[in-house]
């Protein structure tokens, strides 16, 4: 039995023939019965009908060359080999370079062949798109994709938008402070020479894998990002926004396992949760309905609409109890009595009343439970719930504030309103407060 391989031209590449231990030189033979490892013999030791141990003379056997040709009538499987090192070793277009590692072969032969059978080939070239094809059916659509063919948004250094992305370039897809930053800092007095002991030697290269290992949690934060959209922040509200309320804090406080979970998983253990919330509120739906006796769902059209009608009502009886509860002033509520009176019996009304139909003052906000809570102080925690300001929110307005008086050496009113975009009235209590604690200065 023949089989025909391809090895290197270097004789030390293979291993030495069985019975006189010489480098093997193609052609040799190998014994298709015997091994692993392979029995491997010369031609010299082959035609002597060499023995030892299992291995007997009239084994069945392969002959082992690399004179064919493959792809080219004029160049064997051997010379194909050596046109590809020496492509990869002197760069794809130094053909001359290329032709002299060859030895056998001209600068234009060379040069004609690659293009021909590695390059130009129609079967490469197939053979190449499906692997291409069978790539993209394995990446599943995520929820917010990224392809490098989109244009990134390039948030300014220290802007809003930078600090809300951790400092990620999308355009660059690098960080402008990486992860573990200082990590080559190990490296830059290593240096590799011969007279390194064996335990010297084996240091430097644990300290480089190291390294490596650093550069790996890099790779798989900077994919993390990329696989869940991250990149693109206002569009990651958008879909946290298409849940209800209680499913959006679910949302915030399951978005620490996405680095455990790929985007695809996520984004159904999410969705999962949303159905669950879905369920359990038509199950106390058709709970409320079975309490009031309704059996069918036409009846409970009905049951709605007079549920809604009743409700109304309800809110129109009590609109005065809390006016009244609100005010909380004898006075004043003495003054609308009278007013009222006047009013039904033909007269002006000649008390001024303040006006009951503005805009109540909302209540102080709760940051129990709010991220970035722990990281305020008792001052910071009241302007908060007074403003009604979530602590993340504030950490990054005082944040710019400060960055922009250290830069300018002061802080105007104007100045902090442009640089912060929300209620004038709010950016003014933030202003006075840090001014007042001495966070910022006046210019």
């Amino acid at each position: 039995m023949e089989r025909l391989a391809s090895f290197s031209s270097d004789p030390f590449d293979k291993p030495p023939c069985r019975g006189c231990s010489s480098y093997l030189t193609e052609p040799y033979v190998k014994c298709a019965e015997c091994g692993p490892p392979p029995f491997l013999l010369c031609l010299q030791c082959f035609t002597r009908g060499f023995e030892y141990k299992k291995h007997q003379s009239d084994h069945t056997y392969e002959i082992m060359t690399s004179d064919f040709p493959v792809l080219d009538p004029n160049w064997t499987a051997q010379e194909e080999m050596s046109l590809l090192e020496a492509v990869m070793d002197c760069g794809f277009g130094n053909w001359q370079d290329v032709a002299n590692q060859m030895c056998t072969k001209s600068k234009e032969e060379c040069e004609k062949h690659y293009m021909k059978h590695f390059i130009n080939n129609p079967l490469f070239a197939s053979t190449l798109l499906k692997l291409k094809q069978a790539e993209e059916a394995q990446h599943h659509e995520t929820a917010i994709p990224f392809h490098s063919a989109d244009d990134p948004p390039r948030p300014t250094f220290d802007s809003l938008l930078s600090r809300d992305m951790a400092g990620y370039m999308p355009a660059r897809a690098d960080f402008v402070e990486e992860f573990d930053n200082y990590a080559e800092w190990d490296l830059r007095d290593i240096d590799f020479v011969e007279d390194d002991s064996d335990i010297l030697h084996a240091l430097k290269i644990a300290v480089v894998d190291i390294y490596h290992s650093r550069l790996k949690e890099r790779q798989r934060r900077k994919k993390i990002i990329r696989d869940h959209g991250l990149i693109n922040l206002r569009k990651f509200q958008i879909l946290e926004r298409r849940y209800p309320k209680e499913v959006q804090e679910l949302y915030e406080t399951m978005r620490r396992f996405a680095r455990i979970l790929g985007p695809l998983e996520h984004d159904k253990f999410i969705e999962s949760h949303a159905l669950e919330f879905e369920l359990r509120r038509e199950i106390k739906r058709l709970q409320e309905y079975r309490a009031a006796g309704i059996t069918n769902f036409c009846s409970a059209r009905t049951y709605e609409h007079l549920k809604k009608s009743r409700d109304e009502e309800r809110l129109k009886r009590t609109m005065l109890s809390e006016v009244l509860q609100y005010i909380q002033d004898s006075s004043a509520c003495q003054q609308w009595l009278s007013r009222q009176a006047d009013i039904d019996s033909g007269l002006t009304p000649t008390i001024p009343v303040p006006s009951t139909t503005g805009r109540r003052s909302a209540p102080p906000l709760n940051l129990t439970g709010l991220p970035g809570t722990e990281k305020l102080n008792e001052k910071e925690k009241e302007l908060c719930q007074m403003v009604r300001l979530v602590p993340g929110a504030y950490l990054e307005y005082k944040a710019a504030l400060v960055n922009e008086c250290n830069k300018q050496g002061g802080l105007r009113l104007a100045q902090a309103r442009a640089l912060i975009k929300i209620d004038v009235n709010k950016t003014r209590k933030i202003y006075d407060f840090l001014i007042r604690e001495g966070y910022i200065t006046k210019a």
